[in-house]
C-alpha cells in the first residue's frame, strides 16, 4: 500500500513481489548490499534457484585480453550501455605485480573462470572475487607428466548430478588421454574414449590432433553441449559430415555438426546472444585489395543443423570509415600511436549488442563497429590505447558460489581487480 506520500512501502509488498521482481532485476553489486540489509533477503537470495535465475538474466560479455596493461582481462560491464561513445570496460583479473608469469584464461561458463599462472590452475568468480586452487590429480594422469602437458578444452555443468566438471587432456610422449574432472570432488577424475562416426578408433597421431586443435579456440555453449570449429581435413573424409565438433555434456560423448557450408579461408564459431553463430571471411585484408566482406550466419534449427544468412559487412567500409576517423584534427597529432595503422586482416570477431560488433584486427587490436560496417571506435582502456586481443571467453555476471568442493587453501596473491565490493 502507498504511505501519505503517494510511495509505496516496501513492507507491504508480499516476498515473492520482492524477491522474483525487484531483487531479481538489480545487478550483482546491489544483491551484496542488500544482504546486508535484512536476513530474510539473504536468506532469499542465497537459494541455488534465485542465484541461477539472477545468472541468467546477467548479459552475456565479451572477454578482452588487455595483455597485462594495467588488467589481464577487461570486458565491458554493460553491453548495452556500452553502445553509447563512452566504453565501460571492466578489469576483473589485474596483472600480478609480484610474479613474472603471464595470467592465461583456459575455460569460461555460468560466471566461473578457470584461470592458470605458471604451474599453478584456480577456478573463480571475479564477480564475489572468491578463488579456490585447483589442484589435478595424479594420477590418474601420468606422474611423469609436467603441467606443460595438460590442456583445458571446456568448462560445463553436468546437469544429472548437478556438479560442475572439466574437459581435459595429458599429452605426453607417445600417450593422449581425455578427461573429465568433476571440480567439487577434486580427486574424482576419469579418462573418456573419443568415439565418433569417423573415427571408431582413432589413431594417436588422430588423437593427439585433435587435443591439439580444442585447444585453439574456446567452445560455444548452447543446449547443453560444448562448439568447436576445426579444420577436419586430418579427421574425416565426407565433408559433408560437417566440421563443427560437439561435445554433449550430458552423455559426454562427440559428434560432428555441419556448418553452413561457406567456403571462405578463415571461419570463426561465436556466441551471438545465446545461440551458435557461424562467420566466414577472406582470412587477408589488405588496403590494396578491400573487397572482402565478412558473412555472418546463425543457428536457425539446431536438431537440423540448419543456417540462416544475418548479414554481410563490407570490411571495406570499415577501413575507410576508420581512415576517416583518423584523418580528423583531433587525432592528427596522435599518429604515432600503436594503434593508428591499417587493418591488416581480421583475427576475430563477436557481437556487442543488437547492433554492434567487436572486431579483432592484425591480432593486437579490437574495434567497434555497426553490422552495417561503420567503424565506431578503437577499443581502449580507460584513456590509454594498448594492445589488445578479443578472445573466445564470455561472461556473465554471477553471486554463485564457486563450485570448489573439497579444494581448500586460497592463495592470497591471486590478482583480482579491487573495484567490486560486494
Amino acid at each position: 500500500m502507498p504511505d501519505r506520500t503517494g510511495a509505496a512501502v516496501l513492507d507491504d509488498l508480499p516476498d515473492d513481489i520482492i524477491v522474483g521482481k525487484i531483487l531479481i532485476l538489480l545487478p550483482p553489486k546491489d544483491i551484496g548490499r542488500c544482504r546486508m540489509v535484512r536476513t530474510s533477503w539473504r536468506s532469499a537470495t542465497s537459494t541455488p534457484e534465485f542465484m541461477v535465475e539472477h545468472r541468467r538474466r546477467q548479459p552475456s560479455l565479451s572477454i578482452i585480453d588487455g595483455k597485462g596493461q594495467r588488467a589481464s582481462f577487461v570486458t565491458l560491464r554493460d553491453a548495452a550501455a556500452a553502445g553509447a561513445t563512452s566504453q565501460q570496460l571492466w578489469p576483473f583479473l589485474s596483472r600480478c605485480r609480484k610474479s613474472c608469469c603471464k595470467i592465461r584464461l583456459d575455460a569460461s561458463s555460468d560466471g566461473f573462470l578457470i584461470v592458470s599462472r605458471g604451474d599453478r590452475f584456480y577456478i573463480c568468480n571475479p564477480t564475489t572475487r572468491k578463488h579456490a586452487h585447483l589442484p589435478f590429480p595424479r594420477p590418474p594422469l601420468p606422474r611423469s607428466s609436467c603441467i606443460n602437458d595438460i590442456y583445458i578444452h571446456g568448462l560445463y555443468h553436468h546437469k544429472s548430478t548437478g556438479k560442475y566438471r572439466l574437459l581435459l587432456s595429458n599429452i605426453h610422449k607417445k600417450e593422449a588421454t581425455l578427461y573429465v574432472l568433476t571440480l567439487e570432488r577434486a580427486n574424482e577424475s576419469r579418462s573418456i574414449q573419443i568415439v565418433m562416426p569417423t573415427l571408431p578408433s582413432p589413431s594417436l597421431e588422430q588423437t593427439c590432433w585433435l587435443l591439439y586443435a580444442l585447444c585453439r579456440f574456446s567452445p560455444v555453449h548452447y543446449r547443453a553441449n560444448l562448439h568447436w570449429l576445426l579444420d577436419n581435413s586430418r579427421l574425416i573424409d565426407d565433408s559433408s559430415t560437417g566440421n563443427i565438433i560437439v561435445f554433449d555434456t550430458e552423455a559426454e560423448t562427440f559428434r560432428w555438426m555441419r556448418n553452413p557450408a561457406y567456403n571462405s579461408i578463415m571461419n570463426w564459431l561465436f556466441d551471438m546472444e545465446g545461440t551458435p553463430a557461424f562467420l566466414g571471411t577472406s582470412a587477408y585484408v589488405h588496403s590494396a585489395a578491400m573487397a572482402t566482406a565478412m558473412d555472418v550466419w546463425v543457428m536457425q534449427d539446431y536438431e537440423a543443423e540448419t543456417w540462416a544468412f544475418k548479414y554481410r559487412i563490407d570490411v571495406s567500409m570499415i577501413e575507410a570509415s576508420r581512415l576517416l576517423d583518423s584523418a580528423s584534427p583531433k587525432e592528427t597529432s596522435k599518429r604515432n600511436l600503436p594503434l593508428d595503422s591499417t587493418v591488416r586482416f581480421f583475427s576475430g570477431m563477436t557481437p556487442l549488442n543488437e547492433r554492434e560488433l567487436l572486431v579483432s584486427f592484425n591480432d593486437k587490436h579490437v574495434l567497434r563497429c555497426d553490422t552495417d560496417g561503420k567503424f565506431l571506435g578503437l577499443v581502449t582502456i580507460g584513456q590509454r590505447q594498448f594492445c589488445m586481443e578479443l578472445t573466445d571467453h564470455r561472461l556473465q555476471e554471477s553471486i554463485m558460489p564457486i563450485p570448489s568442493g573439497e579444494m581448500q587453501g586460497e592463495d592470497e596473491d591471486f590478482p583480482f581487480s579491487t573495484e567490486h565490493d560486494f
